[in-house]
């Protein structure tokens, strides 16, 4: 009898044990991930996911949910549109592809932290504006150059070439150079895309992050070479930014879609 009770005990005392090394370890993971998820709030057309850790691309749909790490390809006339945790709104043109190289979000709202690599295409943010919140930060990327925001509105368009196009409707924008090198996965099976071929590079000299910053403000442009320097920055005309892409952003921003 005292034999079975031990163990019986014993048992207990493993299963007990197993239990609370499970709970720990996902609370070790939650940290190291962090908080927060973007979710699909709109999507016109289609578009690829890649999940963060997975070999295989799946369909992504409405009311999907996406973290650090993941990779997006939209398709061709698509329109996808991510809402974050502090209400931002981030959009996507067809033939874009993009990773969410971070996605942070704490619930009392003191820190929200996202950083998106574009490789390639276009894309329009609308950033929430918190006041007095310092440790909130916004950055999309591309090869060549980071641009960072607390609270504005603002697209960039990243070419084959890899130069872009940064312009600011509302508030102001810090670009600095030497964007983050993110290693593209392999593309998507069945869908042919276009290969850029060789690019001359002008000198031996790469630009660096610290040799040029500026801060864009409304109405206001600025053009990344591919070789990673900028043109000074310049005032653009509502007339000469017109287009369809434009006009479809305003109209969501107008709507309140996502705020």
């Amino acid at each position: 009898m005292k034999k079975l009770t031990f163990v019986i005990f014993a048992l207990l005392l493993c299963l007990l044990i197993t239990g609370l090394s499970t709970v720990h370890a996902k609370q070790v993971t939650t940290v190291r991930i962090g908080k927060g998820v973007a979710k699909v709030s709109f999507l016109e057309g289609s578009a690829s996911l890649l999940p963060v850790g997975k070999k295989g691309w799946r369909t992504l749909k409405v009311k999907d949910t996406l973290q650090g790490g993941d990779e997006v390809s939209t398709g061709p006339k698509a329109h996808l549109e991510l809402l974050l945790p502090d209400h931002s709104t981030v959009r996507f043109a067809d033939n874009t592809r993009f990773k969410i190289l971070q996605l942070i979000a704490v619930d009392d709202s003191k820190q929200n932290d996202f950083k998106i690599h574009v490789a390639i295409g276009r894309t329009w943010a609308s950033v929430t504006k918190f006041m007095g919140v310092r440790k909130n930060r916004f950055e999309m990327s591309c090869d060549n150059a980071v641009a960072g925001v607390r609270g504005t509105v603002y697209r960039m368009n990243v070419n084959d070439d890899k130069s872009a196009l940064v312009r600011v409707y509302d508030g102001e924008v810090f670009v600095k150079g030497g964007g983050e090198q993110v290693k593209e996965t392999q593309q998507l099976i069945g869908t042919p895309q276009k290969i850029a071929g060789p690019t001359k590079v002008e000198g031996p000299k790469k630009v660096s992050m610290e040799e040029w910053t500026f801060i864009i403000k409304s109405m206001q442009q600025i053009v990344i070479k591919g070789d990673g320097t900028a043109d000074q920055p310049r005032d653009f005309t509502e007339e000469e930014d017109r287009d369809p892409w434009v006009d479809w952003n305003k109209e969501r921003d107008k709507q309140g879609t996502g705020m």
